[in-house]
C-alpha cells in the first residue's frame, strides 16, 4: 500500500518540519512524494515545484533519484514566484498507474478537483463482512418446489437416447420450457442395452457413476450389504441446482405397474429444518414422505449425493418393491423410459405424487457504507443541470443553494471500472444542510 504525502512547507531550512528528511531548502514548496510500506524510507515516486526559494535541488547529503520521469498534470503550475501549486494527488496516482501499470490504493478524497468529488475511496470502517448464510429455494423452472409434469425431449438422437433421457417441464418445443434432469440406466457387465460389455450403454453409464461417486477401490455400489450389478440414475440439471441438492427437502414418488405399487421415496439426513452437516457427501435413500418422515430407516434402495446433484437407485430393489420389470438381456431395452414412466406415472395419477425437491446456495454477503458529507456531491454533471455557454444553473433557486439527488450508487475498483450499481428506492435529496449514508448490500 502506497503512503502519500501532501505536505506544504515554507521557510529556509526544514527545522523538523519534514520527519522523512526528503526534502529541499527551498523558499517555498510543495512536497507531493509517496512512500512504500513502513518504515517510509523506499520512496517510490518524487515530484518537487519551485515556490521561488534559493535552491532547486535537495539539501547536500541527501540523493534522491526519481524512479519514473516527471509527469504531466492537469494543473497549470504558478508562472513565477510565490507559493507553489503541487501536482494534484490524483494526478500522482493516476500517472504511477499508467507508468507502472500497478493497481493503486486511493486515499480517501484524492478525487476532489475543487469543484466536488467524483469518487470517495473506502476507508476500512466502510467495508464490513457480513458473513455467510444457507439459502434455499424451488429447485425445478421458476423456483419450483414440485414438477409435475414430465416430457422427453425429441431433441436427443437415437445414439444418445440409449445412454440417457433428458426430461422437460413442458413440451421441449416450446422456448419457456427448459431440460431439468437426466434418467439413466447402467449395468456393470452392460446388460440391458445393445453390445456387449465396455461397448454397451449401459457399462458406460455404470463405469461413468462408479468412477464419479465411488472412492478408487470400490468397483460396485452396494446397498444394504449387497452389491449392486445395475443401477438407474437421477441427474439433476446443472442450471436447477446452485450448490448442491437440499438434503432432507426432496421427495420422489415412482408407480408400479398399472399405477399400483406406489413407492415414495426420501433420503435419511432428517435435515428438514437445516441442521445436517453440509459436508456429508452422501446420504441413503429410504421410503418415506417430506410429511411423516422415514418409514423404513433399515431398507435403503440407493444413495443421494447432494454435491453432484445425482441420486442413484439399484435395479433390484425397484423391480421388488416397485413392480419396475427391469429387462437386462443383450439389447437396447430402453430401461430409463421404465423409470421414467413409473415417474410420470405417478405424477399423472395425481397431482400430489410429484418430485418435491429444492436446491441449497451459500450466499457470502458484504455491506459498504456509503458516506456523502454535507460539502460533497451537491453538484451534477447532468447536461440538464446547467443552461447557456456560461454554464448557469438551469434552477434559479439552485443559486447559492445547490441540491441533487441520488438515485444510484456505483461500486468501483481501483482502476474506476465499475462493478456494481445499488439502486435506490426512491431519490434521496442532498444539499449542504444535509448528510447522507447509505448501506449497500452485496451478495456474492
Amino acid at each position: 500500500m502506497a503512503f502519500l504525502d501532501n505536505n506544504f512547507y515554507g521557510g529556509i531550512g526544514m527545522g523538523g518540519a519534514n520527519p522523512y528528511n526528503d526534502g529541499a531548502n527551498f523558499g517555498g514548496y510543495q512536497n507531493n512524494n509517496i512512500y512504500g510500506p513502513q518504515p517510509f524510507n523506499n520512496v517510490i515516486s518524487m515530484n518537487y515545484q519551485n515556490g521561488g526559494g534559493a535552491s532547486n535541488t535537495p539539501s547536500s547529503g541527501v540523493s534522491v533519484s526519481p524512479i519514473i520521469n516527471p509527469r504531466p498534470t492537469i494543473l497549470t503550475p504558478p508562472s513565477s514566484g510565490g507559493a507553489g501549486v503541487g501536482v494534484a494527488p490524483i494526478d500522482v496516482i493516476l500517472n504511477d498507474d499508467v507508468a507502472t501499470n500497478d493497481t493503486p490504493i486511493v486515499p480517501a478524497g484524492a478525487y476532489d478537483y475543487g469543484s466536488g468529488k467524483v469518487y470517495s475511496a473506502f476507508t476500512t470502517e466502510d467495508v464490513v463482512e457480513g458473513g455467510t448464510k444457507r439459502v434455499t429455494r424451488g429447485l425445478w423452472s421458476g423456483g419450483s418446489g414440485e414438477l409435475t409434469n414430465f416430457f422427453t425431449s425429441s431433441f436427443l438422437s437415437n445414439t444418445q437416447k440409449a445412454y440417457y433421457y433428458e426430461i422437460y417441464n413442458g413440451d421441449p418445443s416450446v422456448s419457456t420450457n427448459e431440460p431439468q434432469f437426466s434418467i439413466a440406466y447402467g449395468h456393470y457387465a452392460g446388460s440391458g442395452s445393445a453390445g456387449t460389455n465396455e461397448d454397451s450403454p449401459s457399462s458406460a453409464i455404470y463405469s461413468q457413476m462408479q468412477q464419479v461417486l465411488l472412492p478408487s477401490n470400490q468397483k460396485f455400489f452396494k446397498f444394504n450389504d449387497t452389491n449392486q450389478d445395475d443401477v438407474y440414475v437421477i441427474a439433476i440439471n446443472r442450471a436447477r441446482l446452485k450448490d448442491r441438492l437440499d438434503p432432507g427437502n426432496w421427495e420422489l414418488c415412482i408407480s408400479g405397474s398399472g399405477g399400483n405399487d406406489m413407492l415414495r421415496l426420501i433420503d435419511d439426513s432428517g435435515d428438514t429444518n437445516q441442521a445436517g452437516n453440509a459436508r456429508q457427501t452422501k446420504y441413503n435413500i429410504v421410503s418415506g414422505s417430506l410429511t411423516g418422515g422415514i418409514q423404513n430407516s433399515t431398507r435403503h434402495f440407493g444413495e443421494v449425493y447432494p454435491q453432484h446433484g445425482i441420486i442413484v437407485l439399484g435395479a433390484a430393489l425397484l423391480d421388488t418393491s416397485a413392480s419396475l420389470g427391469t429387462v437386462r438381456t443383450q439389447a437396447d431395452n430402453q430401461n430409463h423410459n421404465r423409470l421414467f414412466l413409473a415417474i410420470s406415472g405417478a405424477a399423472a395419477a395425481n397431482s400430489s405424487n410429484g418430485f418435491q425437491a429444492r436446491n441449497e446456495e451459500e450466499v457470502k454477503s458484504t455491506f459498504y457504507f456509503v458516506r456523502a458529507k454535507n460539502g460533497e456531491y451537491n453538484f451534477s454533471n447532468n447536461p440538464t443541470y446547467i443552461s447557456g455557454s456560461e454554464g448557469r444553473l438551469n434552477q434559479s433557486t439552485y443559486v447559492g443553494d445547490p441540491k441533487t439527488y441520488i438515485t444510484n450508487v456505483g461500486l468501483y475498483n481501483n482502476d474506476n471500472e465499475l462493478l456494481a450499481i445499488a439502486k435506490l428506492s426512491k431519490p434521496i435529496l442532498k444539499s449542504f444542510q444535509n448528510e447522507v449514508l447509505i448501506k449497500v448490500k452485496l451478495d456474492f
